[in-house]
């Protein structure tokens, strides 16, 4: 169960990540409420997955599936690069959070 509280956590960083985007420097008060929620919850589901987690796991997979997401939603609505090699690179980032999942108990 911690497992997945951590990926909901990191699917909430990317939210606050590309909020960001939206929130044009904190002038737009909507996107900003959405982007400080999402915050809250990302963070708040980190803490819940750590009582059971290793706090270095953890945070590397947290922060992982963040990169992850925000670099392909990056791709998608704001036609960021999509060469080859940024794409193997986060696919290097994905090993490395499967990498995790399988050593850690």
């Amino acid at each position: 169960m911690a497992w997945i509280v951590l990926v909901v956590a990191g699917l909430f960083e990317v939210g606050w990540a590309v909020g960001l985007k939206y929130t044009e420097g904190f002038t737009r008060l909507w996107p900003t409420v959405a982007t400080a929620l999402s915050m809250v919850v990302s963070l708040g589901l980190l803490g819940l997955a750590l009582r059971a987690l290793p706090l270095g796991t953890a945070y590397a997979v947290w922060t992982g599936v963040g990169t992850v997401g925000t670099a392909i939603l990056g791709m998608v609505l704001f036609h960021e690069s999509a060469d080859v090699v940024r794409l193997v690179c986060i696919g290097l980032i994905v090993a490395g959070i499967v990498g995790l999942k399988l050593v850690t108990p």
